[in-house]
């Protein structure tokens, strides 16, 4: 129990508003468009969708044919992608509860938030069924490495403390690897890519929505966020984020 709580505390950093992310994310389901023809879902196919968000690319797996569920911790996320006609289900990474359910396992832009990974590596494995693929993206090694930095000196300026012990898990292509391939995954295949992505609702908008949980932890007031996201974009001095993805293929044997 005190082990499980501890993995609640880190994991309280990613928190979602569906409408703040419609209006201020839509270059995430954007850019996982290659992953998803990555994985190339095929009809009739059963996928699993880890981190489905508001549904975006989980409808576009239906829509190629897929029987497709997906899964997200964010009861407002999982709301928005009932909305569109989607299975979706309130459900935690490292707490699938699939037993060789699916041919493929799908994710994007998910992976970097779980931060018992280990679990959920396993969780994975036990969700396919033998044979089937694990394909996906999410931040590797470096994401964002500038921006955070603006957003804790900016922080720290204030007198607030970032918390550093809720890190996001951002892997190198190696080490993705290694833990999976320790899971059981072969023909693992990792790569990072080097990403820079216009925000175009401007990095002020970026750090109310993706670093919601963040400001949570660090103590920040509703009534200074809008302020302090401004002094960050103003520090960081660009619109433009520097994104690094993990874009990685495996399969579970037969």
């Amino acid at each position: 129990m005190v082990v499980q709580a501890l993995i609640d505390t880190l994991a309280s950093t990613s928190k979602w508003d569906a409408a703040d992310y419609a209006r201020v994310g839509g270059f995430v389901p954007a850019l996982g468009a290659a992953a998803l023809d990555l994985l190339d879902p095929q009809p009739g196919e059963g996928v699993l969708d880890v981190g489905c968000g508001d549904g975006t690319l989980t409808l576009q797996i239906k829509e190629r044919g897929a029987e497709v569920v997906g899964i997200d911790n964010s009861l407002s996320m999982i709301g928005a992608a009932r909305s569109k006609g989607l299975d979706a289900r309130l459900m935690d990474a490292a707490e699938l509860k699939f037993g060789e359910a699916f041919d493929a396992v799908f994710s994007n832009a998910t992976l970097h938030w779980v931060l018992d990974k280990e679990r959920a590596a396993r969780a994975i494995w036990f969700a396919l069924k033998p044979g089937g693929r694990f394909v996906g993206e999410f931040g590797g090694a470096g994401n964002l490495r500038r921006l955070r930095e603006a957003l804790d000196a900016e922080l720290d300026a204030r007198g607030y403390r970032p918390p550093v012990d809720q890190s996001n898990w951002y892997p190198t292509a190696e080490e993705f690897s290694a833990l999976y391939e320790a899971v059981g995954f072969r023909d693992v295949t990792a790569e990072l890519i080097a990403r820079s992505t216009a925000i175009d609702h401007g990095v002020d908008g970026w750090v109310l929505t993706f670093r919601r949980g963040w400001l949570d932890a660090a103590g920040v007031p509703l009534d200074e966020r809008s302020e302090l996201a401004g002094a960050v974009a103003n520090r960081f001095g660009s619109n433009i984020a520097d994104y690094v993805r993990l874009r990685f293929t495996m399969r579970k044997p037969n």
